[in-house]
């Protein structure tokens, strides 16, 4: 299972911006579907933006659109996703996933239920607070 890692997460104020880097060693993300998604405590896990290869389609929750963008970098092997607006609610820990196969939106849709991504990252916690 390849490994991804993501980077920087933090605190920040409501209203804020945060940018989220999901980076990864010996594979090229672009031959990829990447997708973030968050869990917060006692909840369940959500798809907030996946981004399809190898054109860049996006696709968002509902929560996050017009907040956030998702983005690749083919040059730097990494994807961001630029969050902004930020509010209490976005609080939570966020991952990547990547998979060579699935569909975008079906990935941000987290279907077919019980499908394994071809790889995780560890997560970054995003914590909105003042």
């Amino acid at each position: 299972q390849l490994q991804l890692v993501e980077s920087g997460g933090g605190l920040v104020q409501p209203g804020g911006s945060l940018r989220l880097s999901c980076s990864a060693s010996g594979l090229t993300l672009g031959d990829y579907v990447i997708g973030w998604f968050r869990q917060a405590p006692g909840k369940e896990r959500e798809g907030v933006s996946c981004i399809s290869r190898p054109d860049h389609s996006t696709t968002y929750a509902d929560s996050v659109k017009g907040r956030f963008t998702l983005s690749r970098d083919n040059a730097k092997n990494t994807v961001y996703l630029q969050m902004t607006s930020l509010k209490p609610e976005d609080t939570a820990v966020y991952y990547c996933a990547a998979d060579r196969v699935i569909n975008y939106q079906a990935m941000c849709a987290q279907k077919p239920k019980g499908y394994k991504y071809d790889g995780w990252g560890q997560g970054t916690q995003v914590t909105v607070s003042s």
